[in-house]
């Protein structure tokens, strides 16, 4: 008799630990998965920022995208921990110095942001901003407010890394794809644009790229209308090795000057 109590225990056990791992793995496996083939943990990117070209070539200061190399967990869930900053230096520090931090808790299998983070600090003007992210509830969370977003809405960091998801290779010149985008208190649409194809050298060196530009238009969230570019690497990589801007007195913008930590061989290297 006791025996078969025992017998009855043991099976009414393996019963309720197979129902709770199906729960658990049903709650993991409630978002999306992205295949990704382009960035991992520990990958680090590091710039020469500033004017671009000419005699006030470098001008400007330095700045990096960094990925932690081990994984932070929100919601019980894998993520990256992704940091970008951009610092002046020399007479820029002196004359108005610039040291901005931004940061995202990515999730590694969903590529959406759990959290944002967003400290500026150019000359006399300061400002923190946090944002987290219910993806489950799809609701944005700013201080003490409540904001519904879409599914899987993105923050501006979070976006730059899901477009290195994509395969862009099938994409013809003139395509426009959109990001769902949320800051401060507004979500909005961002329309991105393939540009062309271009070799580039920088001073890390000579790749194969695909340009794409952000299309960021005046109004709204922005102030002013924006013509910004990006070169990411033509492979699974898609590394983004030069942004520029045009500004009254030339280019401006950040070109890549060494990496470290790359998920794969960068193809698109050609010396």
């Amino acid at each position: 008799m006791k025996y078969k109590n025992v017998i009855k225990k043991v099976i009414y056990l393996c019963f309720v630990y197979v129902l709770c791992h199906n729960i658990l793995l049903c709650q993991n496996n409630k978002y999306r998965y992205i295949n990704n083939e382009a960035f991992g943990f520990g990958e680090k990117l590091e710039y020469k920022v500033g004017l671009i070209g000419g005699v006030f070539d470098g001008l400007g200061g330095k700045g990096g995208l960094k990925i932690g190399s081990k994984p932070v967990i929100r919601e019980g869930r894998e993520c990256y921990d992704i940091q970008f900053w951009v610092n002046s230096e020399g007479v820029v520090d002196f004359t108005y110095p610039v040291h901005d931090k931004y940061r995202s808790i990515v999730d590694v299998s969903g590529i959406f942001p759990f959290e944002f983070y967003q400290q500026i600090r150019e000359g006399k003007y300061k400002k923190d901003f946090k944002a987290t992210f219910d993806q489950t509830k799809h609701l944005a969370i700013v201080k003490d407010k409540q904001y519904p977003i879409e599914e899987y809405m993105l923050d501006l960091v979070s976006a730059f890394y899901y477009v290195r998801t994509m395969d862009l290779s099938k994409m013809p010149n003139g395509h426009i794809f959109y990001l769902k985008n949320f800051y401060k208190d507004t979500t909005f649409s961002l329309p991105v644009k393939i540009i062309k194809r271009e070799t580039i050298k920088v001073p890390a060196g000579k790749f194969n790229t695909i340009v794409v530009q952000p299309i960021i238009a005046a109004g709204g969230l922005f102030k002013f209308q924006s013509h910004i570019y990006i070169w990411l690497t033509n492979d699974d990589r898609k590394m983004p090795v030069k942004v520029s801007t045009t500004i009254v007195i030339g280019e401006a913008g950040a070109e890549l000057i060494k990496y470290s930590g790359v998920r794969g061989k960068i193809n698109a290297k050609l010396d």
